[in-house]
């Protein structure tokens, strides 16, 4: 049933670069594993998946040697300031990276591990009440005091957008991320690159592809119905 999902999502990320001119190879496909046990991440890795999202740095750290080395683990969720030491040398990116404190406490574990964490800085392209994100007023500014801070690369945007019954409903917020993007991009700001928009996920993936999105976090398309008593 896993592989059966998984084909049918990436016929549905097929499609949406079709329709949009777009080649299948600018879009990396995330699959959310948050709640799964490792056994499901095992059977998705062998129909060719690399790259995995997890929410929780717990999640992280519990999966992370039961399963092959060559996963890319990105850090999609809401993201503790104490906890980022456990997980820096473990994750080929993070995705929600909402405030300046954040940076620096990334940017002082990178320099400590003598390596560079390539980061998104998080939009809440909505505003959002429920939702972390820097808003979209204050997001350049943002990324222009953490493209200073050492071992550190801001390689684009993410955002969550809402949760609504039509994927219709959300064209709108990625279009603003893509042209907060282009904005930052004609800024020519150091160490800041804009080549990532990581937005998307199971209910409306396929019109954030349409509006350019580079990494969709597909979860329930996938692996179906998050169960949280799960034991990993």
């Amino acid at each position: 049933m896993l592989k059966e999902n998984l084909k049918k999502v990436e016929s549905n990320v097929q499609t949406a670069c079709e329709k949009s001119n777009r080649d299948r190879n600018e879009v990396t496909l995330i699959a959310v594993s948050k709640t799964k046990p490792v056994e499901m991440l095992q059977e998705i890795y062998d129909a060719g998946v690399r790259d995995f999202g997890e929410n929780k740095v717990q999640e992280i750290m519990e999966k992370y040697d039961r399963l092959p080395y060559d996963i890319k683990w990105h850090m999609i969720g809401h993201l503790q300031r104490n906890k980022v030491k456990y997980i820096i040398d473990k994750v080929c990116m993070i995705h929600s990276v909402d405030s300046l404190r954040l940076a620096e406490e990334i940017s002082r574990q990178a320099v400590s591990h003598q390596l560079e964490m390539p980061i998104l800085v998080e939009v809440n392209i909505a505003g959002e009440e429920s939702k972390f994100g820097v808003r979209l007023e204050a997001a350049v500014q943002l990324v222009e005091e953490i493209a200073k801070l050492p071992n550190l690369n801001i390689r684009g945007l993410m955002t969550i957008a809402p949760y609504v019954d039509r994927p219709e409903d959300n064209r709108e917020h990625f279009r603003h991320l893509r042209q907060l993007a282009v904005d930052i991009n004609h800024k020519n700001i150091d160490n800041v690159s804009m080549g990532v928009l990581s937005m998307g996920m199971t209910g409306d993936y396929m019109v954030a592809i349409e509006e350019g999105a580079t990494m969709v976090r597909v979860g329930t398309g996938i692996f179906g119905i998050r169960n949280y008593s799960q034991k990993l």
